[in-house]
């Protein structure tokens, strides 16, 4: 799984099989320059909110305008778009925090025929793994072309879905856990927080997986046959991750259910406490009543055990009606 790593400036990387170099710089046109004949570059983006360097982008890969509005206004559905130069690709790259907030940024790639452009929002990115064996030569990812390395960029994007999904389901187990010991207010938020970012997470990977249905499945000369037993694994990825979410999804709703009937056990426990108290009191206090209203033809009261004789009377009445109720089962 990628671990998120922070690129302040454009880098453009260079390789072949046998061959890799890298330029950092904000000159885009400077470091395409150095473009060795025969290799496949990527040009990394990490900020496209800077409207100068994605238009020299545009400029340097003969972008559609409309591609370029993409790319700068934010906000896109992941989707595809097939040219005859080029594959535009934007995805959702999502990451988590320590308070389980899901952070989602817009990410544009652009796959041509021996390029691959990835343009970003925020610098932070999952494309460690990705560098690391470009310049380590691991793997196959030289020995393929720019098909492959916008394979591996998704399949980056994709396996960071499974980390959060991780986080998210460890969250998920403890609120089951406090719901079972001692639910409270902050519970209920805690499960309407999660419920929020597993929306943000599905709103992010359901329509990933019509994109690279797609992907697989379009006539582009720019996809090798050999890339696309790859892209159909990522799809495969997509679609579990899907399942997750859903299974989540489902298991939030009966958590949030769970929480309301404790709530409302709690609810009724108390009121079947209080009930029985105020139905024992009844008579006690019908008795007190009539003894209360010191009229002088009573002769109770002034006889010696008068008194003593209403409080045992309330006492008996008030044993009985206990023996009564735990008969029944009703304490």
């Amino acid at each position: 799984m990628g671990k998120s790593e922070v690129i302040k400036k454009t880098s453009v990387y260079f390789y072949d099989d046998f061959n890799f170099s890298e330029c950092a710089s904000d000159n885009l046109e400077e470091c395409l320059s150095q473009k060795p004949a025969g290799s496949t570059s990527w040009i990394n983006i990490p900020n496209s909110n800077d409207v100068k360097i994605i238009e020299s982008l545009g400029e340097e890969l003969d972008l559609h305008p409309l591609i370029i509005e993409d790319i700068i206004n934010k906000g896109q559905r992941p989707k595809i778009e097939e040219f005859d130069k080029y594959l535009f690709i934007v995805l959702k790259m999502i990451d988590i925090d320590k308070n389980y907030e899901l952070k989602d940024e817009q990410v544009s790639l652009v796959i041509m025929q021996d390029t691959v452009a990835s343009c970003q929002e925020d610098p932070a990115d999952v494309f460690s793994e990705v560098r690391e064996r470009l310049r380590t030569n691991k793997g196959i990812i030289r020995k393929m072309g720019s098909d492959y390395l916008g394979y591996s960029l998704i399949d980056a994007i994709v396996d960071r879905y499974f980390v959060i999904l991780e986080k998210l389901g460890d969250r998920i187990e403890d609120l089951e856990e406090e719901l079972v010991s001692d639910p409270t207010i902050s519970t209920l938020k805690a499960i309407h927080n999660i419920r929020r970012q597993v929306i943000t997470l599905r709103r992010g990977v359901w329509p990933l997986r019509e994109v690279l249905s797609y992907f697989d499945r379009c006539g582009s000369p720019l996809i090798d046959e050999s890339t696309r037993i790859y892209i159909r694994d990522v799809y495969d990825h997509t679609v579990q991750i899907i399942d997750a979410i859903e299974t989540n999804r489902d298991l939030l709703s009966g958590i949030l259910d769970i929480y309301l009937t404790s709530v409302s056990n709690k609810m009724n426990e108390v009121m079947k406490f209080l009930t029985i108290i105020g139905t024992i009191f009844i008579p006690l206090t019908f008795i007190a009543g009539v003894y209360g209203m010191n009229f002088n033809y009573m002769p109770e009261l002034r006889e010696w055990w008068g008194y003593p004789m209403a409080l045992i009377i309330m006492l008996i009445v008030g044993i009985t009606m206990l023996l009564y109720f735990r008969r029944k089962k009703w304490i």
